[in-house]
Parts: C-alpha cells; sequence; structure tokens
C-alpha cells in the first residue's frame, strides 16, 4: 500500500512539473509568434507578473509576485524608468536610463537611481537581456557569460 501512495504521489508532482513546463513554453511561443505593431514595442507601461528559473536553458521553475509587491517599468521610444514596492522593506528601488532593442536584445543603460541602485550603478551601468516580447507581455531574460539562461522576469502591458 506504501508502494501505491509513493507511486500515485510521484506521478501526480511529475505530471504538474510536466504541465507547468508546458504552459512556459506555450507562453514563450505566443510571445515570439505575435506580430508587434509599433517600431517601439515596449513603448509603455509593465508590471512585473512572475519569473521563470532556468537550469540548461530550460524552465526548472516559475512563481508570481508576491501579494503587495510591484515592479512597474516605463518605456519611452529611447528612455526607461523602473520603480519597485516591497512592502516589508523601506528600501526605496528606482533607476532611470536610456535602452535599445536589437532583435531579440535588450540592452537598458541606467543614469541614476534610488541610493541602492546607485550602489550598483557605480558598479555596472549597462544591463543586457535575451528579450521575447508579444504584443501585452513580454520576458527580460538574465544571461550568463557562457549565453546560459538563468532567469527571467515577465511583464504584463498595463498602458
Amino acid at each position: 500500500m506504501k508502494n501505491l501512495c509513493f507511486i500515485i504521489l510521484l506521478s501526480s508532482i511529475i505530471l504538474s512539473c510536466d504541465g507547468r513546463d508546458s504552459k512556459v513554453k506555450n507562453h514563450e511561443l505566443e510571445m515570439r509568434t505575435e506580430t508587434i505593431d509599433s517600431e517601439h514595442p515596449l513603448e509603455g507601461a509593465w508590471e512585473l507578473v512572475g519569473y521563470y528559473n532556468y537550469l540548461d536553458n530550460k524552465v526548472i521553475d516559475s512563481f508570481e509576485t508576491t501579494k503587495g509587491y510591484r515592479q512597474v517599468k516605463m518605456y519611452t521610444p529611447s528612455r526607461v524608468m523602473w520603480s519597485k514596492h516591497i512592502p516589508q522593506d523601506s528600501t526605496e528601488w528606482f533607476g532611470y536610463g536610456n535602452y535599445t532593442v536589437d532583435g531579440d536584445e535588450l540592452t537598458e543603460v541606467l543614469e541614476y537611481g534610488s541610493e541602492m541602485m546607485s550602489k550598483i550603478i557605480e558598479e555596472k551601468k549597462e544591463f543586457k537581456h535575451e528579450l521575447i516580447i508579444g504584443n501585452d507581455s513580454f520576458s527580460q531574460i538574465e544571461i550568463d557569460e557562457d549565453g546560459n539562461r538563468i532567469y527571467a522576469e515577465n511583464y504584463k502591458r498595463i498602458e
């Protein structure tokens, strides 16, 4: 009986993981195949809705933002500004700079930011990501020095 329970539990876990991976693959495929109508596809306001973690360039985990957490990015044709609100943390997080999109690469060069972000900007001003974009959603994917995906921030258009 214990073996049967173990097999059922293991099967449930495997099936739920396959479903998540399939959902992630479908999400990426939808974004890659949408027709983007704008010369500046990121122009507008976007809110972070979740993350993907990668291992060997495959999504191994996905999760949504926690209740009360907000991160918003706003893009003009050449500028980006973002802010982050974490309810349990009084630290301010924001940044401002310019950006470019070249094919599937997003590059943001920050000029200034909040006190915490300014410390990061002193060390590194340029942030490059793989970009997967649709009309109403996009993912910016952090890539390591070997070209492997590490994690993605997933956004939805709010304006």
